[in-house]
């Protein structure tokens, strides 16, 4: 990060205190280092730092309820608070962050992942990426190269470390194998599951983060009727379809099956919608600090001829993306293509054009693509959405992005 900003290290551990100084002073930061937090406490009131680095267990005045101190204090809000400590347990974990600091280090303290956490947490975005772009079923295969193959899977990742999946198409085995090979000792995330359609689903079992004790996952989607969302996860396990059962997940799992509205997950507001496809699909809007990112898929929007059209519902849709910084939004056919499509819940480039208008979006992602469409019939995809929106001089920004591709919103 090329910013630099104001630490101050509260820490009786003396060498300790030295140390994570001497990292950050390297990136040309400025640091202040108390060992007494009582006095860190009055100096911060004072001369408020950018971010502050404090110990758990110190006398007089602990880490926690300095943290919670400094909360306290309207003028500091926008203050980062780091808990740095040699306790390795959950519960001090958790305490940490339900008492305001923005993140929790373990000590020993090593200067990479220091550094790393500090400009994430300085930089405040949430990180999405995208891990499978494909609808249906893979693609693998010479001409699929250049977007990849694999079914839905995106990722956002939170600042303060919350970490959101959603779908389970066959992108999400790299998303756990990136987790299995991080070096984290644990890992904890939210899986939502915009629908039980066999792409955005079947690769669930081979998610390895869901083996590992210790690890914790919650799975969360509507339901079908009497069907749970934890049914329709073990259903597709049971031995029949797939040769191990949820009975083998090590991880702590639990389900949640979500129905419209708002919802605070994990800290983070997460509006869902039911879409226009076959069974129950959710959409989701998360919002960040005043931005959000729209997931909408799978979706059929209907042409405004159309006799399925339902204006009720794209008026209600276009009020639930409108103004978002990042629309993800089901593109599958050409308009040619949908011709032949009609009814199969799925969208074609005119509609996810105009829905894009009709909720003034900031940025259109095309997503979820035929799989009778190569690289070259994709990219003629965006060509026709780009042109479409540059005629109507909307401002709508039209990206194409290929799995892999990552933002910082």
């Amino acid at each position: 990060m090329s910013q630099k900003f104001r630490f101050a290290i509260i820490d009786d551990d003396r060498l300790n205190g030295i140390h994570i100084a001497k990292v950050l002073e390297k990136q040309d930061h400025v640091v202040t280092l108390y060992q007494e937090s009582p006095a860190a406490l009055q100096a911060i009131l004072e001369s408020p730092p950018d971010a502050v680095i404090t110990d758990i267990m110190m006398p007089d005045l602990d880490g926690l309820e300095l943290t919670q101190r400094l909360r306290a204090q309207p003028d500091l809000r926008d203050m980062k608070i780091f808990v740095c400590s040699g306790k390795a347990f959950d519960y001090d974990r958790r305490t940490a962050l339900e008492m305001g600091a923005d993140a929790y280090i373990q000590k020993p303290v090593k200067g990479p992942a220091l550094l790393e956490i500090i400009d994430r947490i300085m930089e405040d975005k949430v990180r999405v990426k995208f891990w499978g772009v494909r609808g249906t079923l893979p693609r693998p295969g010479p001409d699929t190269l250049k977007y990849g193959g694999n079914t839905s899977c995106v990722t956002m990742d939170f600042p303060k470390g919350q970490t959101f999946i959603f779908d389970a198409g066959s992108g999400i085995k790299a998303v756990g194998d990136k987790i299995m090979t991080s070096g984290q000792k644990r890992s904890e995330g939210k899986i939502f599951i915009s629908h039980p359609h066999w792409d955005h689903i079947n690769a669930l079992p081979f998610f390895t983060p869901l083996y590992i004790p210790g690890n914790d996952y919650e799975i969360i989607g509507p339901a079908h009727g009497s069907r749970t969302i934890e049914r329709l996860v073990s259903d597709q396990m049971d031995g029949a379809y797939f040769p191990i059962t949820v009975r083998e997940f090590g991880a702590r799992i639990s389900y949640r099956d979500l129905r419209e509205g708002r919802h605070e997950i994990n800290g983070i507001q997460v509006d869902a919608m039911l879409l226009s496809h076959p069974g129950q699909c959710l959409g989701y809007r998360v919002t960040y600090k005043e931005r959000s990112i729209c997931y909408i898929t799978d979706n059929e929007m209907f042409d405004p001829y159309s006799d399925y059209r339902s204006e009720n519902y794209a008026s209600r849709l276009a009020d639930f993306i409108r103004g978002t910084d990042v629309l993800i939004t089901d593109t599958t056919y050409t308009d040619e293509e949908y011709a032949s499509k009609i009814g199969w819940g799925h969208s074609s480039v005119s509609q996810v054009v105009d829905l894009a208008i009709q909720g003034e979006v900031k940025n259109l992602y095309l997503f979820h693509h035929d799989p009778d469409q190569n690289d070259d019939a994709i990219a003629a995809k965006y060509e026709t959405a780009r042109a479409m929106l540059d005629e109507r001089a909307f401002g709508v920004a039209c990206h194409l992005p290929p799995e892999g591709t990552e933002l910082a919103i």
